[in-house]
């Protein structure tokens, strides 16, 4: 299979979990609807383009592999909703259109929030698309992340990459073979084997799983909520043919 190689690499990243009441969580590997968002942020894919988003996300398989963990850090936000500017009956969204609203939270007017990252840490991403004959291509895909139509983010907006997302096309027969032959980053940790995320239906000279366990990160790209469940093996691999 043709496999691209991305290397997730930023001073702060969010790979988002379930939100829970006002607390963001992040987990350790990038779920499928961030990636499938940023490629087609890269691709000048709209919020209103449901079909185009859904088929990439159908089409998409991809492996993770941690390359340097860095730690875990918590933003604190507070915004007062009571202030004056903030009664308009408009509100400008990420979509593009005017949200309308009534203003005030509470009394006091604090609405507090909890949002986490991980702060120095490096994640290399083994993607194909299956089927590969359909549009857009890998070689689609490569073009769109070496010459973006909008600037591209990992996770959050706050989160700019500090290395090139596009690393290198390769061919293998496993997403984790692909992951166990791409280069390290120069900032890896020092180690012998590295934390690795697979989709459970790899059967090609996988690793031995630590563990299998279903995750909710498939987008319903017109509702903008989250679906459906999918299995992912979580284990620890070793990098054969280090460059």
């Amino acid at each position: 299979m043709d496999v691209l190689i991305l290397r997730l690499d930023a001073p702060i990243i969010s790979f988002g979990a379930p939100i829970i009441d006002r607390h963001g969580k992040v987990q350790s590997y990038p779920a499928l609807s961030m990636i499938v968002g940023m490629l087609g942020n890269a691709l000048g894919y709209d919020h209103g383009d449901f079909d185009k988003l859904e088929s990439l996300q159908k089409r998409l398989r991809y492996a993770s592999r941690q390359d340097r963990a860095g730690q875990e850090i918590r933003d604190y936000q507070t915004v007062d909703l009571s202030q004056e500017f903030m009664l308009d009956q408009n509100a400008w969204t990420t979509q593009g259109w005017l949200d309308k609203r009534k203003g005030g939270s509470s009394s006091k007017g604090t609405h507090i929030r909890l949002r986490d990252y991980r702060a120095d840490s490096v994640h290399t991403v083994a993607l194909t698309l299956d089927p590969s004959d359909e549009k857009p291509t890998i070689e689609d895909l490569q073009q769109a992340l070496q010459f973006p139509e909008r600037p591209l983010f990992i996770g959050r907006k706050t989160c700019l990459p500090a290395h090139p997302l596009f690393l290198k096309q390769m061919e293998c027969d496993s997403l984790t073979e692909a992951l166990q032959k791409a280069p390290l980053s120069d900032r890896a940790d020092q180690r012998d084997r590295f934390p690795a995320w697979w989709p459970v239906e790899e059967d090609k000279d996988q690793p031995k799983a630590d563990i299998e366990q279903p995750v909710t990160d498939r987008r319903d790209w017109k509702n903008q909520i989250h679906v459906g469940e999918r299995w992912i093996a979580q284990g620890e691999i070793e990098i054969l043919n280090e460059e």
